[in-house]
């Protein structure tokens, strides 16, 4: 039987997208949307492979532009059309985050927060740029005792008031009162450790509760993510936070874990985070996750973005909080 013109044909093959090939990609891009989509029903035991799967989750977007190339190489419909399922499930999640945020209004409050690190060489220098910001409030972590009375120092002329507890401070535009060490501690940390304050501060629009917090780090090891300490503090800490009086409150901390994480869900679940921008603040030489947050209860976050790197192994990050 004679050949249809335009049909059939090894050229012809090669040019047309088919629906057989492909199949790896296509199969990667469903998983990789399926994990996306359903991440809180991925369990958490053994090793909290959920939360260190959430820790990192906005970088399962790579795996797009990875399985494009293949996918453009071998002309497959099918992986074509099975990449647009993490496409859509990262923009739901993620796409909002790149959104450019609403301009500054009259009820806004600026804040920055930072963990100095315990081994920072130059916290002047630290202090300065920090001040540079130009921020209302600014929260500091691992506050060592030989560099504490650097950052009091050179913060003072811009930041009259200030609160320090163990190893974390509040520093203060406004007046603080009410400045009491919040109890974060895990049982199972026997030695000294504070890590968490709570402040009252009079701003021109009111009375807000501030907390600054420290949560214990996280590891990962073979066996997964080490993070029971790090979620029995979020624990004790949201349910301070549920408890507190006051209607407006700002969480300002180094909480070793991204907004996604469901160990951080006693304070994500009662609390406001940040509606535009990313801001990976940790490792400072390569930034993979946000773990320094800036949380707000009867506030909207309207943004956050990271500084230039200090002598710490965090970024500083700076938010936008407008009251309501």
């Amino acid at each position: 039987m004679p050949r249809v013109p335009g049909e059939g044909g090894k050229g012809d093959t090669r040019r047309r997208w088919v629906w057989t090939r492909g199949r790896v990609p296509a199969s990667f891009a469903v998983l990789t949307a399926g994990l996306l989509a359903l991440h809180r029903a991925v369990p958490n035991s053994p090793g909290r492979l959920g939360s260190l799967l959430e820790a990192f989750l906005p970088w399962l977007g790579l795996v797009v532009p990875v399985l494009l190339g293949p996918t453009l190489l071998r002309r497959s419909a099918t992986a074509l059309v099975a990449l647009l399922l993490p496409v859509a499930a990262w923009t739901y999640l993620f796409g909002g985050l790149l959104l450019p945020g609403a301009k500054s209004g009259p009820h806004d409050l600026a804040v920055v927060q930072h963990n100095v690190g315990d081994e920072n060489t130059d916290p002047a220098g630290t202090a300065r740029a920090l001040a540079d910001a130009g921020a209302d409030l600014i929260a500091l972590q691992e506050l060592v005792p030989p560099a504490l009375p650097v950052y009091e120092r050179t913060l003072a002329p811009d930041y009259p008031y200030h609160a320090v507890r163990g190893t974390v401070g509040l520093w203060s535009k406004y007046p603080l009162t009410d400045a009491g060490l919040l109890d974060i501690k895990p049982q199972g940390i026997t030695g000294p450790w504070s890590r968490g304050l709570r402040a009252v501060v009079h701003t021109p629009h009111g009375e807000i509760a501030a907390y600054v917090a420290h949560l214990p780090s996280v590891r990962v090891r073979a066996s997964g993510l080490a993070s029971s300490w790090r979620d029995e503090s979020a624990g004790l800490l949201g349910r301070a936070v549920a408890a507190e009086g006051l209607k407006t409150v700002v969480l300002l901390g180094d909480l070793n874990g991204t907004v996604d994480d469901r160990g951080l869900a006693p304070l994500t679940s009662r609390m406001n985070v940040a509606e535009r921008g990313f801001a990976f603040s940790f490792p400072a030489a390569f930034p993979l996750a946000r773990i320094d947050q800036v949380m707000a209860r009867s506030a909207t976050v309207a943004h956050i973005r990271t500084l230039p790197a200090t002598g710490s192994d965090h970024l500083p990050v700076a938010a936008r909080i407008t009251l309501r």
